[in-house]
């Protein structure tokens, strides 16, 4: 057994199903009485629904919240949080609703209460991306953690099957970088293997049957798991890629994800085989980079960054940001490698 440090980050989570009527209750736990509620545009009509569960608490809605979180956007956020006096956030949707929230509560230490709509599992940790000027920037800090996760299994029995499982390989993304992080441990390191079972076997499911409860609740329980993992220790190169085009292209963000990882997973291989295996055993799979391209594909996502438009001469930029800020990784960061591994994404090839 190696020495480690584990440190749980503190969050209440209410999971289940029909679990949304319970936001009253939870923001008198909080002690708030003037909530903003937070969404898309998109799902602005759904987030004004669960709303109504708050009653006299419901202060108003703010439904532009954008992927990536643009700086410019949580400025304009700001002045609604202060015209209305809000003392709380709710964010109802997926990663770019919460991450939303999350900017809000840097900068006023307001609490949050996160909605989960998709797998994204940025609602369980401590970090938040921020996009300006063409770049991703990346924080950690007690104020952004949501003080309350209500995960109602109801509420993605509609979520259609092609966001379903890039949302899931996302979420599983999570859990395959803390396998293999400078900081893993055997706690964290057990809940990003269950967490990867339960995505990786809730998906075909969901695929033949959306609206299964069952695969629903393991598909969402699996999110939550590898969101804590996300959390609880450092992350490497696949989500260091993934802030650089997300920041550069604006690229949608769970696609993005599902077509890079197995590469970075390939890239990282030689580095730490026993998170390769680890990670092949939970898929079901012999390989693991391998596993995770075949599942994705397997259940319809594009592997392909340029159908999702990246440009045919984005990959040089990309790895000249990507090297500039570099940080820690198994396998050390090398240009040629990485070019090599952006060209595969780029075109969709099933990684060696």
């Amino acid at each position: 057994m190696d020495n480690f440090v584990y440190n749980g980050n503190p969050a209440r989570v209410i999971f289940g199903s029909g679990t949304v009527s319970r936001l009253g209750d939870e923001a008198d736990r909080l002690d708030v009485r003037r909530i903003l509620v937070l969404s898309t545009p998109e799902q602005a009509e759904q987030a004004q629904g669960i709303a109504e569960v708050l009653g006299s608490r419901f202060a108003g809605m703010y439904s532009n919240a954008l992927m990536h979180t643009p700086v410019e956007v949580t400025q304009d956020a700001m002045l609604t949080v202060e015209s209305l006096s809000a003392d709380a956030v709710l964010s109802i949707g997926g990663g770019s609703t919460t991450g939303l929230g999350k900017a809000i509560a840097f900068r006023t230490d307001l609490p949050q209460i996160v909605v989960p709509t998709t797998y994204a599992g940025s609602e369980a940790t401590p970090i938040l991306g921020e996009t300006e000027n063409g770049r991703k920037v990346t924080k950690s800090d007690p104020r952004i953690l949501p003080e309350v996760i209500v995960y109602d299994v109801d509420l993605t029995l509609t979520l259609p099957v092609a966001m379903s499982v890039t949302s899931g390989i996302n979420a599983i993304a999570h859990a395959v970088e803390a396998l293999y992080a400078r900081e893993a441990n055997p706690i964290v390191s057990l809940m990003a293997e269950q967490g990867i079972a339960a995505i990786a076997r809730a998906l075909p499911i969901i695929a033949r049957r959306p609206n299964d409860p069952d695969a629903r609740a393991d598909a969402l329980y699996g999110a939550w798991l590898c969101g804590v993992c996300l959390g609880s220790v450092g992350m490497a190169l696949h989500h260091k890629l993934c802030h650089t085009l997300g920041g550069m292209f604006n690229l949608p963000h769970a696609p993005m994800h599902t077509a890079l990882l197995p590469h970075a997973v390939a890239y990282n291989a030689p580095a730490a085989p026993e998170a390769m295996a680890r990670i092949a055993q939970a898929l079901g799979a012999k390989d693991a980079a391998t596993g995770l391209f075949d599942l994705a594909q397997g259940l319809g996502a594009s592997m392909a960054l340029k159908t999702m438009g990246m440009p045919d001469d984005g990959i040089d930029p990309a790895v000249e940001q990507a090297m500039a800020n570099a940080y820690w990784n198994p396998r050390v960061l090398e240009k040629d490698g990485l070019r090599q591994l952006l060209a595969g994404a780029y075109e969709g090839q099933r990684p060696e």
